[in-house]
Parts: C-alpha cells; structure tokens; sequence
C-alpha cells in the first residue's frame, strides 16, 4: 500500500472511528449481551456445566467463545456502517475525490479492528472480576491477541461482503446470526464428546472448536500442539477467500 494509499486509509479510519466514539452505545451494546451469556452460563448453568468440563473454573473454560460470540456481533456493525455509508451516498462522494479507492473498505475494516478490540477489553475485564485466570506467558497472550485479531480480519471481511451486497439493513446484518450461532455447536460451552455422533462430528470439524481449544490451551498454560495451526489456517482461509470476494464485490459495486 502506497503513503497516498496509507494517508487515505488513515484519514477515513479517523472519520469512522469519530462515529464510533461519539456513539459509545455502539461497544456497550455488543458487549452487553456476550456479557449477559457470561453471567447466565456462569452462575445459572455453571454448577451442572463443571461437572461435564472437569473444572472447578468454568469462567476459564468459558471466555474464550464468549468472546467469539461478542466479535461475530460486533462485525455486523461493520456491515451496518458500510451499507449506510452506500445508502448515503458517501461512496460516491468519496470517489469523486483524489482518493485511493480501496482505503474506503480499508478504513471500515481498521474501525471494526479497533471497536472489536474495545469490546473484547470489556469482556476481559468483567471475566476477570468473576475470576477469571491465566498461566499465560508474556507470548501466549501475544498469540491469542493475534488468534483474536486474524478471527476478527476474516470476519469482517464477510462484514464487507454482506454491507456491499445487502439490499436492506437486515440483508446487511443477517450474515452475523449464523456466526453468533456457531460457538454454541462447538467445544466453547461444553467438551465435544458429550455431544452425540452428527452434532460431535460437525462441533469437532468446524473453525470455532480449533480456535477455542487454542485459546483455552494458551490461557491455561498447555501445549496447543496441532490445533492453533488448524485454527490459523482456518483464520487464514476465510480471510483470503472473503477478501477476494469482497475486492470483486467492491470493483462491481463502483463499476
């Protein structure tokens, strides 16, 4: 990306992330219901749940699809902003000025980077005053920040499809619904083999699982062995394939 390109992209992520910090309900309003799932599952569930995962913890076994459940949501924002921003007209306000045509979806994926990330702060802070804790080193919490981050890219980029594709606010949005869905048919809740044969094959052969075992590996201080690779791959995968087809989808919106 060119220092025309990376001035462009930095001046739009300025604008957007100005609407998100004047409206803060936006952060508040993707946390509170991964938040309301960590309360519900934690003090309502948790006593049955334990005996199931082996530990006396569930907050620790919990957070890490808690926190997928609160990215996939809070990508559908992302979808939101750019199917507004089309409806407006702001799109082509923009390209009729000497900008790098891309450093506009560039811009909305940067803003979901860091309004996911305040969210993601969120959570971890009300994890930790339900007791949450870690034996993660200094470079394990680097490599789940980084699980996170590649999570939170790949996700958004099916955000961008969705805004530039949505006939409608819905259609922008609906994409999200399945995502938010998946964490609860995969190892996040409770292990895979309490679940029986179809639903235990399709929890244990779907991204969420790898990325949950990792990350509950990471934060309890485990080997993760081969499954942050299937969780990277699958981060990686989903990333490269909606970034093509949201740049094609991009390059047939604008003509």
């Amino acid at each position: 990306m060119s220092t025309h390109a990376l001035a462009d992209t930095a001046t739009l992520t300025g604008r957007s992330l100005r609407h998100i910090f004047r409206s803060a309900d936006t952060i508040i309003t993707t946390a509170i219901t991964p938040i309301a799932l960590l309360l519900l599952f934690v003090f309502v569930f948790g006593g049955a749940l334990r005996q199931s995962i082996g530990t006396g913890n569930y907050v620790n076994y919990l957070l890490p699809g808690i926190l997928l459940i609160a990215i996939a949501s809070g990508t559908a924002y992302t979808a939101l902003r750019l199917f507004t921003d089309l409806q407006g007209g702001i799109f082509e306000r923009f390209h009729s000025m000497p900008i790098t045509r891309p450093s506009v979806l560039w811009a909305h994926v940067l803003t979901s980077l860091v309004a996911n990330g305040l969210t993601v702060a969120i959570i971890f802070a009300v994890g930790f005053a339900m007791g949450f804790r870690t034996e993660a080193s200094p470079l394990a919490w680097l490599a789940v920040i980084g699980i996170l981050t590649l999570f939170t890219l790949a996700l958004t980029w099916l955000a961008v499809i969705a805004g530039l594709s949505g006939k409608s606010v819905d259609g922008a949005t609906a994409f999200s619904y399945p995502l938010i869905f998946l964490p609860f048919i995969s190892s996040a809740f409770v292990p895979t083999e309490t679940m029986p044969g179809p639903v235990r094959w399709f929890a244990e052969n779907q991204p969420v699982t790898s990325i949950v075992n990792s990350i509950q590996a990471l934060f309890a201080g485990h080997p993760v062995g081969s499954e942050i690779w299937i969780a990277l791959a699958w981060c990686a995968g989903i990333l490269l394939v909606a970034y093509l087809l949201a740049m094609r989808a991009y390059r047939h919106r604008i003509g």
